[in-house]
């Protein structure tokens, strides 16, 4: 099968919601309630992200793309959830600059293996302690792992891994097939598997996502 052949795209006209509906006829006040209304929470995002001082910016950075694109919104979450995606990428945006490093590769970040077929690293195993991820340095970890990541693995992991969207509506929101959004899914979280077990050692790293 073709993974590169496009799911089929929802109906822009099909989204109930009211505020959507005047956001996109250029409604400024319809502009202003999104604001009022999402602001606050997508705040307090940006400076789990990058920070007090710079989440400010990233939150009007957040809007300002969210109104170019909203013609793009394709209702396939709530449009809370779809602000949060924007403003999460707008942060992690300004947190790789912070960081000083580049974008890697998938390639780069792809499991190494040697000549018998067998994979250099340790492998992955499921935690003991399920509120690992809650934990500050872990926390840390995840999100310069995803500043690094390229854009197409890092939206993948957003949709599925962060809002909870199936692999179906995954694939519808970034045009893709359903297998080519499987195929970027396990490759995106095997990358930020590996982008994580320097710090934490592999059987201190969670399973990430093992079902697409």
């Amino acid at each position: 099968m073709d993974q590169t052949a496009t799911a089929p795209r929802v109906d822009a006209d099909a989204n109930p919601d009211p505020l959507v509906a005047r956001l996109r006829a250029g409604d400024r006040a319809a502009y202003a309630e999104m604001v009022r209304t999402h602001g606050g929470r997508m705040l307090a995002v940006a400076r789990g992200i990058v920070g007090e001082g710079d989440a400010a910016d990233c939150v009007q950075d957040a809007f300002l793309q969210a109104f170019r694109k909203i013609d793009t919104f394709e209702g396939q979450a709530a449009l809370g959830t779809w602000l949060h995606r924007i403003v999460v990428n707008a942060a992690l945006m300004r947190r790789r600059k912070m960081m000083a490093r580049p974008e890697l590769s998938l390639d780069e970040l792809a499991p190494v293996f040697d000549d018998t077929g067998c994979r250099v690293e340790p492998t992955y195993t499921l935690l003991d302690e399920p509120d690992l991820a809650e934990r500050t340095e872990v926390r840390a970890a995840i999100i310069d792992g995803l500043a690094q990541l390229p854009d197409e693995a890092r939206q993948i992991i957003l949709l599925r891994d962060v809002e909870g969207l199936s692999t179906d509506q995954a694939a519808t929101e970034l045009g893709v097939s359903v297998s080519a959004a499987k195929v970027r899914l396990h490759r995106a979280r095997a990358a930020l598997k590996r982008l994580l077990e320097p710090a934490f050692g592999a059987d201190s790293v969670a399973e990430i996502g093992a079902e697409a």
